[in-house]
C-alpha cells in the first residue's frame, strides 16, 4: 500500500506542497508538474498559505511558475491567486470554460462559504480532451463535474497519475474522509458520471492525486476507486436521516464521526470544530441540490 503525504518530489515530474488550509497540515495539497524547466502549479490554496507555498517553491527550486491550472472555482482552490501572483510574477491561468464566469464573479461562492476570493480575469478556457503540453509532457483534460459544474481533472499519461482535485472524494488519510456534495452547485447525476469516468480510466493509471490530500498509489489507489461511490451514498443517506432526526450541526457531526471516521486523528472527539465546518457545508450542499427539504 502506498499513500504519499510528504512534501517533495512524488514522481518523475511532480512535487507535492502542503498548503496548510486553516493553518493545519494535511488539509490541502498543491502540486507542481515540471518538465524540461517548464512548470505548472495546480490550484493556489488559501491566501493565508501563500507565503508558505512560495517558500516551498523556492526550496524545491520550482521557480518560475509558467502556468496555473485551476481544478475548479471553490475559494480554497483560488483564494491565494493574487498573493501568489505578486510573489511569483506573471503566469498563464487555465481553467474549465465553465469556470470562467465563477472566477470573474466569485460573489456567489464567497457568500456560501463566507470566505472572500478576489475575481480572476484573463483565464485560458479548457474543455475535455484538451492537451496541455509542458515541453513534451502531455497532460489531458477531463471534465469531472458533480462536486461543481466547472471541475476538471488532469491525466499525466507518462506517470500514469490523475490529478483529481475534489472531484471524487476527500481522503485526508486512511481513517478520515468526506464526500463531495458541497454547495452551491453539487449535481449527483454528474458525479455518478465522473465516478464511471474514473473507472474507465483505471487501467491507464497507477495513482490518483487528491487536493484533500496526497497521492494514492497501487492498492491505495484501488481503495479510492472501490470506496468512492459507496461512501457517497452512505454518507448522503445517513446525513439526510440525521438531519431529519435533529438538524443541529453538532449532533450530525457527532454521528458522522462515530459512524464514518471514529479512528481519525485529524478530527477527534476532543476537536470537532473542523469537522463541524465541513458538515455544515455538506448539509448546505444537500439543501441546495434538493435532497434536504
Amino acid at each position: 500500500m502506498v499513500y504519499i503525504d510528504t512534501e517533495g518530489k512524488i514522481n518523475d515530474n511532480t512535487y507535492l506542497i502542503d498548503a496548510m488550509l486553516y493553518k493545519l497540515p494535511h488539509q490541502m495539497s498543491l502540486y507542481v508538474i515540471e518538465n524540461k524547466d517548464e512548470r505548472m502549479l495546480i490550484d493556489t490554496g488559501s491566501a493565508l498559505a501563500a507565503s508558505k507555498i512560495f517558500r516551498r517553491l523556492k526550496e524545491f527550486n520550482l521557480l518560475p511558475i509558467h502556468k496555473l491550472f485551476l481544478t475548479h472555482s471553490h475559494w480554497d482552490h483560488t483564494q491565494g491567486y493574487e498573493r501568489l501572483k505578486k510573489k511569483i510574477g506573471e503566469f498563464e491561468t487555465l481553467a474549465s470554460a465553465k469556470a470562467i464566469e465563477n472566477l470573474k464573479n466569485p460573489e456567489k461562492i464567497n457568500k456560501v462559504y463566507n470566505y472572500e476570493a478576489d475575481p480572476i480575469e484573463n483565464v485560458t478556457p479548457l474543455k475535455e480532451g484538451d492537451i496541455i503540453d509542458l515541453n513534451g509532457l502531455e497532460l489531458e483534460v477531463f471534465d469531472f463535474f458533480g462536486h461543481t459544474q466547472d471541475h476538471i481533472a488532469l491525466l499525466d499519461k507518462k506517470n500514469r497519475n490523475l490529478f483529481a482535485g475534489d472531484g471524487i472524494i476527500n481522503m485526508y488519510d486512511r481513517e478520515t474522509f468526506s464526500p463531495t456534495f458541497m454547495p452551491p452547485d453539487f449535481n449527483e447525476t454528474e458525479l455518478l458520471k465522473t465516478f464511471q469516468k474514473l473507472r474507465n480510466l483505471k487501467d491507464n493509471l497507477d495513482s490518483i492525486s487528491l487536493d484533500h490530500f496526497g497521492l494514492w498509489k497501487d492498492e491505495d489507489f484501488d481503495l479510492i476507486v472501490n470506496k468512492m461511490e459507496d461512501a457517497h451514498f452512505k454518507t448522503k443517506n445517513a446525513m439526510i436521516e440525521w438531519y431529519n432526526e435533529n438538524n443541529d450541526i453538532a449532533y450530525i457531526t457527532s454521528k458522522y464521526h462515530e459512524i464514518f471516521t471514529p479512528n481519525s486523528t485529524i478530527h477527534t472527539k476532543e476537536n470537532m470544530l473542523g469537522l463541524e465546518l465541513i458538515i455544515s457545508w455538506l448539509i448546505e450542499g444537500l439543501k441546495i441540490s434538493g435532497f434536504i427539504k
